[in-house]
């Protein structure tokens, strides 16, 4: 049994106890993962196709270690101009190992909205510091402050003026 899975935003044909790399997971060695994108599942003469992902059809794998890729060359040159630049790059990479392959009665990964709201109100209380302490605040956040209160030629004043003016 195979199946074509994304991960990572590649695609990947795997098969049970296959180890492949992929992009970098955002997951701790010796965790599992499970990928639900899964495109084509193939078992012997009959294949599923998704539209474009297969319903309750999920790819478990267990992440053995994170490691980075081969070195990457990467020079440039311009001819009869004198430019030449030579960079290296290695990718970073997740070894995994397939586990499990599931073709139905998988259930989807739910996305997490619960960091969501915690972001949102530490993001909040800085404002609200940032508002007594003007002089942390850029002159365009000074120049609607004082559009708000009302104050006149606030358009060509320097941003000390305006923290003048405003306090």
């Amino acid at each position: 049994m195979y199946a074509i899975v994304e991960i990572a935003g590649q695609q990947f044909k795997v098969e049970k106890d296959q180890k492949v790399f992929v992009h970098r997971l955002d997951a701790e060695e010796g965790k599992k993962v499970a990928f639900d994108n899964v495109l084509l599942i193939g078992d012997g003469d009959k294949v599923t196709v998704g539209a474009p992902a297969i319903d309750g059809a999920q790819v478990g794998a267990k992440v053995l270690k994170h490691l980075k890729g081969d070195k990457v060359i990467v020079f440039k040159k311009k001819r009869r101009k004198g430019y030449r630049v030579k960079n290296g790059h290695r990718q970073s990479l997740t070894e995994i190992v397939v586990e499990s392959i599931a073709a139905s009665g998988a259930k989807k990964a739910a996305p997490k909205k619960a960091a969501a709201p915690k972001a949102k109100e530490e993001k909040a209380a800085p404002k609200a510091e940032a508002s007594n302490d003007l002089s942390k605040m850029t002159v365009a956040d000074l120049k609607a402050m004082a559009k708000d209160k009302g104050i006149s030629g606030y358009s060509s004043m320097k941003k000390a003026e305006l923290i003048a003016a405003l306090s």
